[in-house]
């Protein structure tokens, strides 16, 4: 059986993606899969079992990066194309049965509406693929039992980060002497590129004994590394999804986005809102003391 999936260009909706291909690895045992998606997202998929390959779309003027991915996939019979991204893709290729999410506004949260292609309920929650190599190298940076404490301070746009400073004193009173996760170690992790590093860089500043992470890991490795962490602290990011996908105890931190829509989704996950109308406060009106009580509430939540 051959599926075709052709899921998002950003890093969060690829890994909330996972959640359909792994129903459908368990649906159909045979199946082998070839992955269409954003040239960012691609290490998300790059140890996912009985995948063929992996079509990285780079967008091109005229929508060319269409008409590139039909050359690639029109010569083969389909058993199955889902096709995330609402193009005519899956109208003009070879396929006994074809499963297309429509443009347009939804309700319900973005994993709900994931699953609906495929009418699935409950919606089968997201996971994260890496190797023996991944998780070798993760043991190597985060030594020993730690507790670590793995933060994302980073965002696509700079209204979703929250202040630094707040980081810090969050990080610094689950650590402390008496605290939830006294004597953790901070991990800071980011992508790659110098916007990211510059969201960062302030949280490095302020814990000096910080392990500093950003820039420096492919995804599967930032799973792994973030899978051997007690806690995932992070904003509205790919890597705060990634980190609930892990099976990391996750604290999404959201202001101006709305968590009704992309709340992290695991096992151990939840959000924490700034104060104000959900969806458009800014990220400054989150206390860190409403961080700390939904931290600990988390740690105490069992998987």
């Amino acid at each position: 059986m051959r599926i075709l999936f052709v899921t998002a260009t950003r890093i969060g909706d690829a890994v909330l993606s996972t959640g359909l291909i792994d129903h459908l690895l368990q649906a159909y045992p045979q199946a082998r899969f070839t992955i269409a998606c954003g040239p960012v997202a691609e290490g998300i998929f790059a140890r996912m079992p009985r995948r063929d390959a992996t079509i990285v779309l780079s967008k091109r003027r005229f929508a060319g990066h269409w008409l590139s991915l039909w050359g690639q996939v029109v010569r083969r019979r389909w058993d199955l194309v889902v096709d995330l991204r609402g193009s005519a893709l899956s109208w003009l290729v070879l396929t006994r049965r074809r499963a297309v999410m429509h443009g347009g506004r939804r309700s319900g949260h973005k994993l709900q509406q994931l699953a609906a292609v495929l009418g699935l309920d409950p919606a089968p929650r997201p996971v994260a693929w890496w190797g023996e190599a991944d998780a070798a190298r993760a043991a190597g940076l985060l030594p020993g039992e730690g507790p670590f404490i793995a933060l994302g301070p980073s965002a696509n746009w700079a209204g979703k980060v929250w202040p630094p400073e707040s980081f810090c004193q969050l990080f610094e009173q689950l650590a402390a002497p008496g605290g939830r996760l006294a004597g953790a170690r901070p991990v800071v992790l980011a992508g790659p590129g110098a916007t990211e590093a510059a969201m960062a860089a302030p949280v490095l500043a302020g814990l000096p004994g910080a392990i500093d992470l950003v820039g420096k890991l492919e995804l599967p490795e930032a799973a792994a590394v973030m899978a051997r962490c007690a806690l995932f602290v992070g904003n509205d990011s790919g890597l705060m999804h990634l980190a609930a996908a892990a099976g990391t105890p996750t604290l999404g931190l959201f202001g101006p986005t709305p968590a009704t829509e992309y709340a992290p989704m695991g096992p151990r996950a939840r959000a924490v809102l700034a104060r104000g109308t959900p969806g458009q406060a800014a990220m400054a009106a989150l206390p860190v003391e409403d961080a700390l009580a939904a931290a600990i509430a988390l740690l105490d939540q069992r998987a």
